[in-house]
């Protein structure tokens, strides 16, 4: 299954990136530290191309400490980027991006020379939600759903500090197909966009791999994690939903509100801290993406090919 979701107003907002990023000293792309390089735009990397960036890794509360130290040593590593972790029990958070947005522009931040800093992100990331924090009071509209902020915001965060926010937004294809699945299973994708059952399929797949205990802590259906290792998936989503309550007459599992349960439990954190990919996990997916659009753009050139030499014979004809 390919999981997509580009609503119009997205593509508005791309062009008022491209737009914006022409007076903008620093760039800070939010993502969610259970997903670092799913939920990073590579649609923004190339429109904020040359521009010092901040990566903000949000919800780090509810990612693996461990996978986030990794995620911020790789996004360190990167040419002129630097990258912190954040969640909502940060007490300064301003104060953190702001020095950070100094380290990468330190000419920039006085009344002569304002620093001006757009930060972006996709939608349901916490962007709004910290930009409340920072200003402290509830200027930016949020919600835990994906798609509320419509238009550009601008505010000022000190003296000499401007802080710019844009619309969330995604890209017109998701080429890494476990991207779409994560971007899916954390909620920042429109519902309309997927099946929450295959979702919490793959959702309950990978947590079985890496995160077995936390399954069994949760739902205690089976009696040890071996079991829950070597359980299928479909199985292992049935005796959950089962033990949830998520019936329907006869008997018979509701898919739909086991699946809802699974992915709620995921996306508040009741499952325990959990990161969904690692940099080299993450790494040999985009290959895998990559070599699969290539094939796919091959097959549509040649279509196009041969639609148009067919059409050349029947006119000879």
């Amino acid at each position: 299954m390919s999981i997509q979701w580009f609503p119009g107003h997205m593509h508005l907002t791309r062009k008022a990136i491209g737009e914006r990023v022409k007076t903008i000293d620093v760039v800070i792309e939010m993502v969610d530290a259970r997903l670092p390089a799913s939920s990073a735009n590579p649609m923004l990397r190339d429109l904020l191309a040359q521009k010092p960036n901040l990566k903000i890794l949000n919800k780090a509360d509810l990612a693996d400490a461990s996978r986030t130290q990794a995620w911020l040593e790789w996004y360190n590593q990167q040419d002129n980027t630097r990258a912190v972790a954040m969640d909502g029990h940060h007490t300064a958070p301003a104060k953190a991006m702001i020095e950070a947005c100094l380290d990468l522009a330190p000419t920039r931040g006085t009344m002569v020379k304002p620093m001006r800093v757009l930060i972006c992100g996709i939608p349901n990331v916490g962007k709004s939600t910290l930009i409340n924090t920072m200003v402290g009071r509830r200027v930016a509209k949020a919600a835990n759903e994906p798609g509320v902020t419509r238009q550009e915001q601008r505010f000022s965060l000190q003296d000499g500090f401007y802080l710019f926010d844009t619309p969330g937004v995604l890209w017109p294809r998701i080429i890494v197909a476990q991207s779409g699945y994560n971007l899916a299973a954390a909620g920042s994708i429109g519902r309309n966009a997927f099946d929450d059952e295959l979702v919490a399929l793959e959702l309950i797949a990978y947590l079985q791999q890496y995160y077995a205990s936390a399954l069994l802590e949760r739902y205690q259906v089976v009696d040890n994690v071996a079991e829950v290792q070597a359980m299928p998936d479909h199985e292992l989503f049935e005796l959950i939903g089962r033990k949830r309550g998520a019936l329907m007459p006869g008997g018979r599992i509701n898919a739909q509100k086991a699946a809802e349960i699974i992915l709620q439990d995921f996306r508040s954190g009741m499952l325990g801290r959990i990161t969904l990919e690692t940099p080299a996990e993450f790494e040999e997916w985009l290959k895998t993406g990559e070599r699969l659009d290539a094939e796919r753009t091959l097959r549509k050139e040649q279509y196009e090919l041969d639609r148009q030499q067919n059409k050349k014979r029947r006119k000879k004809k």
